[in-house]
């Protein structure tokens, strides 16, 4: 997991700098409990309500850095923008299953993907980064409903409801 000073350390390395606003950043997502993800809009939202005044373009800045130095995982999950993640140093890469209705996501853990995974990179001859699997999925609530014939487009299930307000809590 990353910290503080390792992260200081790797950015000093390449002739960067520890910025307050990339310090605030990263705590947000130390602090993120597991299963949570945030967009940059997320992270601008959050930051602002706890008064910190960091602008959006920093914020999109600083997670795509974070990405390409392993620190965050970037995902494209059912909404239109990329959410993050903290990349930890587990061994267990897990999944995610997303309601293209109410984007409801749930995390899962597979290591027979990661495995065929590394099979394919290893014979091709390169280096594996990541893996990441995201699958599509209808939640229940949504196909009762009559999914896809009646549903407005702002409706969420009750699921993701409940999660996106456990969410908030934890902020």
């Amino acid at each position: 997991m990353y910290t503080t000073t390792s992260l200081k350390a790797e950015l000093n390395a390449k002739g960067w700098r520890l910025t307050p606003q990339r310090e605030i950043i990263l705590q947000v997502f130390q602090n993120l409990s597991r299963g949570k993800h945030l967009s940059a809009e997320d992270v601008f939202d959050l930051l602002n309500k706890r008064g910190e005044n960091i602008s959006l373009s920093t914020i999109y800045r600083t997670l795509k850095l974070m990405t390409r130095m392993g620190i965050l995982r970037e995902l494209e999950l059912a909404e239109i923008h990329k959410h993050y993640e903290l990349n930890t140093a587990s061994p267990h890469h897990h999944h995610h299953m997303v309601c293209a209705q109410c984007n409801m996501t749930i995390e899962f853990e597979n290591n027979s993907i990661l495995k065929q995974a590394s099979k394919q990179v290893e014979k091709s001859g390169l280096e594996l980064i990541d893996c990441q699997l995201t699958i599509y999925t209808i939640c229940p609530e949504a196909v009762r409903r009559g999914w896809p014939a009646i549903m407005p487009s702002d409706w969420q299930c009750s699921g993701a409801i409940r999660a996106n307000q456990s969410s908030q809590t934890d902020e």
